[in-house]
């Protein structure tokens, strides 16, 4: 099973891998690695595991067990970014409407199978840098 993993550091740059790393099989939203797990390059690295998605996009949430997909009542912001119809374009002092519950299909918060994309975050940094890891060499030209 390939994972499409992106990793996050708190500069805000994203790195982005494909790994058949089985040992993420299991693990859960908010569970700590290390990075010999993904790759070896990644020795002496810790990430944590922020968010996963499954293969029709529905997105792994912590609050939700299991590694299967459920529907959920979700409150505004957790998962939900919808504006009630009935507020239209208008501005709104307040973002966040009162009293509004939409049910959403996520996925559970365990990584099986079907989970294809994975979101890392940078804990521990180890003794070789992000840029040198993901860096691609350089292919000479031939005269």
């Amino acid at each position: 099973m390939v994972f499409k993993v992106n990793i996050g550091t708190e500069k805000g740059k994203t790195y982005k891998i494909e790994t058949e790393a089985e040992e993420l099989i299991g693990k859960s939203v908010g569970d700590k690695i290390i990075g010999r797990v993904i790759s070896p390059d990644f020795e002496g690295y810790e990430f944590e595991i922020m968010g996963a998605s499954d293969g029709s996009g529905f997105p792994a949430l912590k609050d939700v067990e299991g590694f299967t997909r459920k529907k959920v009542l979700l409150n505004y912001g957790l998962g939900m970014h919808k504006r009630p119809k009935r507020e239209g374009k208008k501005k709104r002092s307040n973002p966040m409407p009162g009293g509004l519950r939409l049910r959403k299909t996520v996925h559970g918060k365990t990584i099986s199978e079907k989970i294809v994309q994975i979101n890392l975050k940078l804990i521990k940094e180890g003794s070789k840098k992000l840029p040198e890891i993901f860096s691609a060499p350089v292919e000479e030209k031939k005269e």
